[in-house]
């Protein structure tokens, strides 16, 4: 029989969860190519971290905390209303290798969570390519 963590959830834990998710919105609070990512974001991160860190907790094998605070899991809809193309979706993808890095994930872990994040991560996308108001100035916002 095993003894070893099986799942992202038995290796990090829900602390460990919560400790990712916090470096993964501090790092896309500062790093500069994620700019367009941080600036879909209210100012205040502190109710993000918590839904992304319920969420992930479910996600990677724990109690369903996201499902039992807001009903479903979906997450298409709650970003429908933002453009997120391929650049947008690279950029989440980096704050969370970063995190991954900072929390001293292990080799094992990154390589189980790698294509299931860009899985998650390309699911969220809705747009094909850059948002129109990329390089023009004359546009305040675009879908």
């Amino acid at each position: 029989m095993n003894d070893s963590p099986q799942t992202p959830y038995q290796i990090l834990g829900e602390d460990g969860i919560r400790e990712l998710c916090a470096a993964f919105y501090d790092i896309m609070d500062t790093l500069p190519e994620a700019a367009g990512l941080r600036a879909m974001h209210a100012a205040d991160l502190s109710p993000m971290k918590d839904k992304l860190a319920d969420y992930l907790t479910g996600w990677m094998g724990g109690p369903p905390r996201y499902a039992d605070k807001y009903g479903t899991v979906c997450m298409t809809t709650p970003h429908e209303h933002y453009h997120i193309g391929p650049a947008e979706r690279d950029q989440w993808l980096l704050c969370m290798h970063k995190a991954l890095q900072q929390v001293n994930a292990s080799d094992e872990l990154v390589e189980m969570l790698t294509v299931p994040l860009f899985r998650i991560a390309d699911a969220i996308r809705n747009r094909e390519g850059p948002s129109s108001a990329d390089g023009n100035p004359n546009i305040i916002a675009a879908g």
